[in-house]
């Protein structure tokens, strides 16, 4: 097994999530009436992250933000070798009427997020639901999704893997790119 390629380390990791709240500033002021909600499992990462970013800029400790399971919402879940494994759902608020903004780490054919728009669903009508993602694999879109914001843009072949690596699970927070994803070591 090959180890993956770095494209992105951990000084510019941390820019690009300076860079993303930002932005996130610019559009929803001080989030009165916006929460991040991380898609389940790999997005809660990049959501937590953004909050504590969010919150150190913003002096607030005021920001909503939830985790969202979407394992039986996928057009997949059936068609899967092994058996799902779901996670907890934790929006302790309601998104009636308020701003949506979806975060996950890659985006690659849509899928996740034709998920996660279907499960938001069941815990309000969001006036507008945002996407931000951590890297957007461009070129290997099923469905017609796009973010909202972006991290980095990465074009790569249709076999090739690409992976968010966080400090507190990996040791460092990177990104890292691996020609097939039978060559990520676990």
């Amino acid at each position: 097994m090959s180890k993956g390629r770095v494209i992105i380390g951990q000084r510019r990791f941390a820019l690009t999530i300076e860079r993303l709240c930002q932005q996130l500033i610019e559009q929803h002021g001080r989030f009165e009436d916006t929460c991040l909600i991380g898609i389940q499992p790999r997005g809660i990462h990049l959501a937590t992250r953004l909050q504590e970013e969010l919150q150190r800029i913003l002096q607030t400790d005021r920001l909503e933000v939830g985790k969202l399971d979407i394992t039986f919402y996928r057009d997949d879940f059936r068609t899967r070798d092994k058996p799902l494994s779901a996670s907890r759902t934790e929006i302790d608020f309601l998104v009636e009427d308020k701003k949506v903004i979806l975060v996950d780490d890659v985006l690659y054919t849509g899928r996740t997020v034709q998920a996660a728009l279907t499960a938001l669903n069941h815990y309000g009508r969001a006036t507008k639901v945002e996407l931000l993602s951590m890297v957007d694999r461009r070129f290997n879109r099923h469905l017609p999704i796009q973010a909202d914001y972006v991290g980095l843009t990465v074009d790569a072949v249709d076999k090739a893997f690409v992976r968010v690596e966080w400090a507190e699970l990996n040791g460092e927070d990177q990104i890292l790119i691996f020609a097939d994803k039978k060559d990520i070591q676990q």
